[in-house]
C-alpha cells in the first residue's frame, strides 16, 4: 500500500512541476536577434567560371583560395517589437579587396523595415553605389511546414520549405516561442520568428546566434528614409536595363539584389 501511495505521489509531483513549467513558459515579442550570413565563396565562384572566361578566372580563383577562407561570414541584427521589424547589416572589419570581393551575393545591401500588421515593407538597397528606397508589399511565400525540428540560439524551431522568385529553393526554421512572423532579410510569413534560412543551391545561409529578449529604446524600429523611391517592380526594371548586356551573369546579379 505504501509503495502504491509513493508512486501516486511521484506522478502528482511530476505533473505539478510540468504544469508550473508550462505556466511560466516565456514568449518573447520584443528584442533583437544577432544573425550571421554565411556564403560559400568557393561554390559561388565556381558557378561563374566557364569556357569563355576560364583563362583569367581560374588563376584568380586559385589565388583567392590561397588567401581567403572558403566561407565569408557577415553579421546583421533584426530588431523586433510585436508586429514591426528592422533588419540591418552590422559593419565589420574591412576585408582585403580581391577579384571576387564585390560579388553581390557575398555582401549585404539592404536595410529592411517591415510592418507585419499591414504586410508592407520599406527597404533601402545599395545597388552599384546608387541608393534605392523600395516600398512595397511583403513577399508572399507559400510555405510548406514539415515535422523536422532543430534548436537554434536556444529556441526550438520547426522546418518549413518554399520556392521564391520561381526557382530559388528555401529552407527556413521558425520558433513559435517568438510569436512574431518576421525573419532575416525579406523572409516572413511563418507562425513565429524565423531563426534560420538556407538557400542550398545558392550556397547562402542566415542563422541566429543570439536572441536578446529585452525592451528596445524608443525609436529603434523605424523605416529608412534615404534613396530613390521605387517599387520592387521598378527596381527589377532598372536592374534588367542595367544588366541587359551582361549575359548569364545578369541572372545571379538580379537574385542577389532581390533577396
Amino acid at each position: 500500500m505504501k509503495t502504491a501511495l509513493n508512486i501516486i505521489s511521484f506522478f502528482i509531483m511530476l505533473f505539478s512541476a510540468e504544469t508550473v513549467s508550462g505556466q511560466h513558459a516565456r514568449f518573447t515579442t520584443e528584442g533583437s536577434i544577432e544573425f550571421e550570413k554565411s556564403v560559400n565563396m568557393h561554390a559561388q565562384i565556381k558557378k561563374m567560371i566557364n569556357k569563355n572566361n576560364e583563362a583569367y578566372y581560374l588563376p584568380a580563383f586559385e589565388q583567392y583560395k590561397k588567401s581567403q577562407p572558403q566561407f565569408k561570414i557577415m553579421k546583421s541584427t533584426l530588431s523586433f517589437s510585436k508586429d514591426k521589424t528592422l533588419y540591418s547589416p552590422v559593419a565589420g572589419e574591412a576585408a582585403p579587396r580581391t577579384f571576387f570581393s564585390e560579388l553581390p551575393a557575398a555582401n549585404q545591401h539592404s536595410i529592411i523595415y517591415t510592418d507585419l500588421s499591414i504586410s508592407k515593407s520599406t527597404a533601402q538597397k545599395n545597388v552599384y553605389e546608387e541608393l534605392f528606397l523600395v516600398s512595397d508589399s511583403t513577399r508572399k511565400i507559400n510555405w510548406k511546414l514539415t515535422s523536422e525540428t532543430r534548436d537554434i540560439a536556444g529556441y526550438h524551431c520547426r522546418r518549413a520549405n518554399a520556392l521564391i522568385m520561381d526557382s530559388i529553393y528555401v529552407v527556413a526554421f521558425y520558433t513559435d516561442e517568438i510569436p512574431v512572423s518576421g525573419g532575416p532579410e525579406s523572409f516572413t510569413g511563418l507562425p513565429g520568428m524565423i531563426l534560420g534560412v538556407a538557400l542550398p543551391h545558392e550556397n547562402i545561409t542566415w542563422f541566429a546566434k543570439i536572441v536578446n529578449d529585452k525592451a528596445l529604446p524608443a525609436g529603434t524600429i523605424a523605416p529608412p528614409k534615404k534613396g530613390k523611391v521605387t517599387t520592387t517592380e521598378g527596381l527589377v526594371s532598372t536592374l534588367k536595363n542595367a544588366l541587359k548586356n551582361w549575359g548569364d551573369y545578369a541572372q545571379s546579379q538580379l537574385k542577389a539584389y532581390l533577396l
